[in-house]
């Protein structure tokens, strides 16, 4: 052991005294045992880890082979690991396979990986700024230097080390950014769509969204009863079946046999009473054949761990992202997730919000989350007063400033407790509100909420366009035609009026 620690300071010419450059021998083989016995967990730490944050060589070299497995989406397991250092010819130079078995051998899981690769990357960081402070060191005895040279030089050394630290990004000066958002424009005038992003199934809040956009935050808020559930099913499903869309869904509350039965019934359109009594007729069969294999067909993903902590969302998602291709993820419901460590609920959840809104925007994809109201909404009194409003979110503010999109869940006949408002039935009555969107303009959608199939539907047609119809270029008259006839005169506007998108 002495003998490579000292190999490795005479090449980094660092003089340490009596002390050993900061690592720890025994969490790098626990890290490389974790991968080994669970070729999933890289994904977890891949985002940030690399080859010189272990200290000790052989494990550089065995990380490495890792790496470039799973660059190659190659299983990481103690055969494939051997063989990949063996057909380099570094398998002795590593310890040969007696010490890749004597990995997987000193761990039992992989749970709490994200945490020790944190800390070997605090200790690469200090190894760093010993490093750099070395150099310095070695330039200011230099009786040469120039003073400003050296401050500079330092100051740079310094901030490049600590820009490695897995939290920090580092300041991208705008020109480098320009040339991409303009090539991004000239390729979407191409390719005319009033979508841009994830479609949701409903036209007329696609129209208003152009889709849910990559990288953010939509917030789903209302009190329980309303539908929340049944409405970002609904989605999942249009994006689904109806355009082929991977997606996935974290469900706190509910099982995922339940929210399959919730599918199930929306696509068969079969009450949920029968189906668990046997009370169908012959003829239901069939619908049930037909909703299995549209529902088998689609790619959606589900996880029903109760009580998520944050950390194990994060690390479920960049999964679901690099494994499954997911285009959107829903979380069912923020409140219901943990952030252990911080001293008030409030807090909490706050940081939850920051959490699930910088997934987003590192994955690049839509993550809709589901939030409850205050009771205080229901307190208030008279139709218009009983529709939601941004200051009714429960727990924290910082839902509402983290979020790119809020929107509530409002329907009369649960508010106000009767399916009839001046002889007109509302039982079917529901408006999506848009009480926030940070890219474009508010508004309140028209739904119809089907309670026996536990699905929304458009109000008058329920008809979906298909993508590749939306975004046909070679005859202008197809969107049209077909938006037509998903829209009421009411909602048609005059297109120079329209919000640009």
């Amino acid at each position: 052991m002495a003998k490579k620690n000292f190999q490795r300071e005479v090449e980094l010419k660092i003089d340490y005294g009596n002390r050993v450059a900061p690592h720890s021998e025994t969490l790098e083989d626990t890290v490389l045992g974790q991968i080994l016995i669970n070729s999933e967990a890289i994904s977890d730490v891949m985002n940030f880890l690399h080859k010189e944050v272990f200290f000790m060589p052989q494990n550089q070299i065995i990380f490495e082979a890792m790496e470039n497995l799973a660059k190659e989406n190659l299983p990481i397991t103690l055969v494939t690991v051997i063989e990949r250092l063996n057909a380099t010819e570094k398998l002795n130079e590593v310890g040969g396979p007696s010490h890749i078995t004597n990995l997987s051998m000193k761990v039992t899981s992989s749970a709490n990986i994200e945490h020790h690769a944190k800390i070997l990357i605090q200790k690469y960081i200090q190894r760093e700024l010993i490093r750099v402070s070395a150099e310095i060191t070695e330039k200011a005895f230099d009786p040469a230097c120039e003073l400003t040279e050296l401050t500079d030089e330092a100051e740079k050394k310094i901030l490049e080390v600590t820009d490695q630290n897995m939290q920090k990004k580092p300041i991208v000066p705008i020109e480098k950014i320009t040339s991409t958002v303009f090539e991004q424009f000239v390729e979407a005038s191409k390719h005319k769509t009033d979508f841009t992003g994830v479609p949701s199934g409903f036209t007329k809040l696609d129209k208003l969204t152009a889709g849910w956009q990559p990288g953010s935050m939509i917030v789903l808020a209302a009190r329980p009863g309303m539908g929340k559930t049944a409405f970002v099913l609904t989605m999942l499903r249009n994006m689904a079946v109806d355009y082929d869309i991977p997606v996935g869904m974290f469900s706190l509350e509910m099982s995922c046999e339940q929210l399959a039965t919730r599918l199930f019934v929306g696509e068969a359109e079969i009450e949920q009473i029968k189906l668990q009594t046997g009370n169908i007729r012959e003829s239901d069969i069939g619908k049930l054949q037909s909703a299995q294999e549209k529902l088998s067909a689609a790619k959606i993903f589900l996880d029903d761990t109760p009580g998520l902590p944050i950390y194990e969302f994060k690390s479920k998602c960049r999964r679901m992202v690099e494994m499954n291709h997911v285009k959107c993820i829903v979380v069912d419901y923020l409140q219901l997730m943990t952030a252990p460590g911080y001293g008030s609920r409030e807090q909490e959840v706050s940081n939850i919000s920051r959490q699930i809104k910088a997934t987003a925007m590192e994955l690049k994809i839509p993550i809709i989350a589901l939030a409850q109201l205050n009771r205080g909404v229901e307190g208030r009194i008279g139709t218009k007063e009983k529709k939601p409003r941004l200051s009714d979110l429960r727990e924290s503010g910082a839902i509402e400033q983290d979020a790119d999109l809020v929107m509530f869940i409002h329907r009369d006949a649960k508010a106000l407790g009767t399916n009839e408002i001046e002889g007109r039935d509302i039982s079917k009555d529901a408006d999506i509100i848009v009480a926030k969107n940070r890219h474009g303009a508010s508004d309140d959608i028209k739904l119809q909420f089907i309670g026996q199939y536990m699905k929304f539907k458009e109000p008058e047609n329920d008809n979906f366009v298909p993508l590749e119809q939306i975004n046909n270029t070679s005859d202008p008259t197809i969107l049209d035609s077909s938006l037509n006839s998903l829209e009421n005169e009411q909602f048609a506007m005059d297109k120079s009026s329209e919000m640009p998108f």
